[in-house]
């Protein structure tokens, strides 16, 4: 595999004009600069707007040692104040003078992705995890108004394929977060990995952890819950079923349709024929794991998977047919659908929504988000049947996928290539749509699948600049892709300082990383 670089930190004496990803929805820049040094203070009164400082300080600390205390008279003051309702949850207002910086919104949220704004108005070398020397910690002075235009902004980890330490995730949330995505989804469940811990079936993780890395602890996962809503990231976790199960049969083969059948947990990629059982025992399985899963994860969402499950089984077992007979249903393949109302059904009752991938738009119980993978096309029809939607068509969020054609590209998915302006182009609500649709898509999400991304340089690679792409797709309602490729030539300074790994050198003469529209090869 080609070798991923590591970049050099930035120069100090690097400058270029106001360059923020996502794009604001209004920015002026005004003459002059704000100096931040030892002697400037946070005023914030207690509650989020205080929650806010001590982010600010806490991101800006290892790279410029400053204290940043709060204080009565601090020139950098947060105002979390309700009258600023029309800013919606994550809205905000900043406006940088030479003396002083106000940062105003109307929920604790918008604060939050404010704060994001002040870190890319700083020079770049602010980002790093090492302290830096010799350099003036100012901000050109701007006035902001920012509001999102979509509330779900997320990508997916998939961790059961392939284990990431808790460090990584981390350090992804933070990633996250300076892009003001909003969502970490993780994939914990597959045929190939059971990653997270169930006290009253602790064979899923002795069993089902062992291949590709391991798995995690309920602190460690907890402890990932609050690190992200400090940054104003959910963490919204996936635990697969009736398909992709086939850890959990190794674990445990009396889920199966087969008892008496001892499976291994899955060492090849693909689509595994081996899925739950339909009989009681399993849907106790299913609750008392759900129950755990919203214990660890307070998020109002939950993932129960729903794609890819083959109904051979199904149709082989008495037992199986005997259940879709008891229940009226017009064969075993629509037990698929009855499952996922009974497992919904149980999360609705919990207070939660359930999520699912959709394969048509028409395959999950109406109570479900659905997310279309497959087609956008889908996401019109589950949005006509009243469901709510977040877009996520593998053509444009798939980043698993090679992003060009280049000899020099790390292997990936088979099948294509996801660019960056693939990315960039993706339209979560298309014109098209009418207004009673398009008003039930809640945003996008990027899919990081994890077969073919074995190390966790290769995935900062993978999702690098991509999600910034995705950031402004689902943050603003404005459409300029020279304009973005001109500031990410700037904001690649913030992912070097970040030591996010970025393409090795190459021939000039080679063809461009991301082509100009007309440029594009064919598939």
């Amino acid at each position: 595999m080609t070798a991923f670089a590591q970049p050099a930190a930035p120069s100090a004496a690097h400058h270029t004009g106001i360059a923020l990803i996502p794009r604001p929805s209004q920015l002026t820049s005004l003459p002059g600069r704000f100096t931040v040094d030892e002697h400037t203070a946070v005023r914030a009164a207690p509650g989020g707007a205080r929650d806010a400082a001590t982010l600010l300080r806490t991101l800006l600390a290892p790279a410029t040692g400053l204290p940043l205390p709060v204080a009565d008279d601090g020139r950098i003051v947060f105002v979390l104040d309700p009258a600023l309702g029309g800013l919606g949850q994550e809205g905000y207002g900043l406006t940088v003078g030479t003396d002083a910086v106000l940062l105003r919104a109307g929920c604790r949220e918008g604060l939050l992705r404010g704060v994001q704004t002040i870190r890319q108005l700083l020079p770049p070398r602010a980002l790093s995890h090492e302290p830096v020397r010799g350099t003036e910690w100012s901000l050109p002075c701007v006035q902001i108004t920012d509001v999102p235009r979509f509330a779900w902004r997320g990508a997916m980890l998939d961790v059961a394929r392939r284990f990431r330490p808790v460090s990584f995730l981390r350090r992804f949330t933070d990633l996250l977060a300076l892009h003001k995505l909003n969502v970490l989804h993780l994939h914990l469940t597959d045929d190939q990995g059971w990653r997270m811990p169930v006290a009253a079936f602790p064979r899923l993780t002795e069993v089902g952890g062992e291949p590709h890395g391991g798995a995690y602890t309920r602190q460690e996962l907890s402890g990932l819950v609050a690190y992200g809503a400090a940054r104003g990231v959910t963490v919204v976790p996936e635990i697969e079923m009736p398909g992709h199960v086939r850890a959990a049969l190794a674990a445990y083969p009396e889920l199966g349709n087969d008892p008496s059948r001892r499976l291994t947990v899955w060492d090849r990629w693909g689509v595994c024929e081996n899925v739950l059982g339909v009989h009681d025992q399993v849907l106790d399985f299913c609750r008392t794991v759900l129950g755990e899963v919203m214990d660890t994860f307070p998020s109002r969402h939950v993932h129960i998977g729903g794609e890819e499950c083959p109904t051979t089984e199904w149709q082989r077992s008495p037992a199986a047919r005997r259940r879709a007979v008891d229940e009226g249903l017009a064969g075993p393949e629509a037990l698929h659908g009855w499952f996922m109302d009974r497992v919904g059904g149980f999360l609705t009752e919990n207070g939660r929504r359930p999520l699912g991938w959709t394969e048509s738009g028409s395959d999950l119980p109406t109570a479900f988000t659905a997310v279309p993978w497959r087609a956008a096309e889908h996401g019109l029809t589950a949005a006509r049947r009243g469901q709510d939607v977040i877009m996520a068509p593998y053509r444009s969020t798939y980043l698993d996928y090679p992003q060009s054609e280049r000899l020099d590209e790390p292997p990936g998915q088979p099948g294509g290539v996801v660019s960056l302006r693939d990315v960039y182009d993706l339209e979560p609500a298309p014109a098209g749509w009418e207004p009673e649709a398009a008003a039930r898509v809640l945003g996008t999400q990027a899919q990081l699948w994890s077969e073919y991304v074995p190390t966790a340089a290769h995935a900062e690679y993978l999702a690098f600049p991509r999600l910034c792409a995705l950031a402004e797709t689902a943050w603003s309602a404005q459409r300029d892709w020279p304009g973005f490729l001109r500031r990410l030539t700037h904001h690649r300074t913030r992912l070097d300082a970040l030591r996010v790994p970025g393409r090795p050198p190459h021939d000039p003469h080679d063809p461009p990383l991301n082509p100009t529209p007309g440029e594009e090869s064919g598939r």
